[in-house]
C-alpha cells in the first residue's frame, strides 16, 4: 500500500505538518524558550554557544523594549515550539528562528517563516547560516531567500567559528 498525497505532509518526512500559528512572544514564554536554546545538537547546528539564564532573560528584556524587533512565538498544535524574529543585524534587517529539537523535520520552521513573511513586509531581509546547517538553508530557500555568498565567521563568546552562507530575500 503506497502513500496517498496529503497537502499537510512534508516532502522530507511524510509526517503530518502540525497546525502552525504565530503570536507575540510573552514574558511567560521565556522559560520554555530558554530550555529550547540549551540543546547541544541545536547549538551545534546553529554554531552558537547557549546563553546562560541571566543573559537569555536580558536579551529578551531588550527585545520586549525594542519596537523595531518583530518577535513571534511559534505555536504548533497548541504547543510553544520555538520563536522567530526580525531584528537589526549589522545594519540590515535579519531573520532568525529557533525550533525545539523534538519538533525538527516536521515543516514547522518553513511554515512559521512563511507566516512571518506574509505578515511583515520589510524587505530586503537577510540571514546568515552555518553552511553545515543544511536544513535551515533549505527552509530559507523554500521561502524565497537566495544564497548571495559565503563568509568566514570568527569565533566569539556567542558564536562558534564557522563558514556561513549569506542569504537575502528581496
Amino acid at each position: 500500500m503506497g502513500l496517498t498525497y496529503d497537502p499537510r505532509m512534508t516532502a522530507d518526512t511524510r509526517d503530518p505538518v502540525p497546525n502552525v500559528r504565530l503570536r507575540l512572544v510573552r514574558p511567560d514564554d521565556i522559560p520554555v524558550l530558554y530550555q529550547h536554546q540549551l540543546d547541544n545538537d541545536a547549538n551545534r547546528m546553529a554554531a552558537v554557544h547557549p546563553r546562560d539564564e541571566s543573559a537569555f532573560r536580558a536579551l529578551w528584556d531588550g527585545v520586549f523594549k525594542q519596537p523595531s524587533i518583530v518577535a513571534r512565538a511559534i505555536i504548533a498544535d497548541d504547543e510553544l515550539v520555538g520563536h522567530i524574529t526580525i531584528f537589526n543585524m549589522d545594519g540590515v534587517d535579519g531573520v532568525g528562528y529557533w525550533i525545539a529539537k523534538t519538533h525538527w523535520g516536521r515543516g514547522i520552521a518553513t511554515r512559521a517563516l512563511t507566516l512571518l513573511l506574509e505578515d511583515v513586509n520589510r524587505r530586503p531581509l537577510h540571514a546568515r547560516v552555518a553552511v553545515d546547517n543544511k536544513a535551515s538553508i533549505r527552509v530559507l530557500e523554500r521561502c524565497g531567500f537566495v544564497v548571495t555568498g559565503y563568509q568566514h565567521s570568527p569565533g566569539t563568546e556567542r558564536y562558534v567559528e564557522c563558514e556561513e552562507a549569506v542569504l537575502v530575500l528581496e
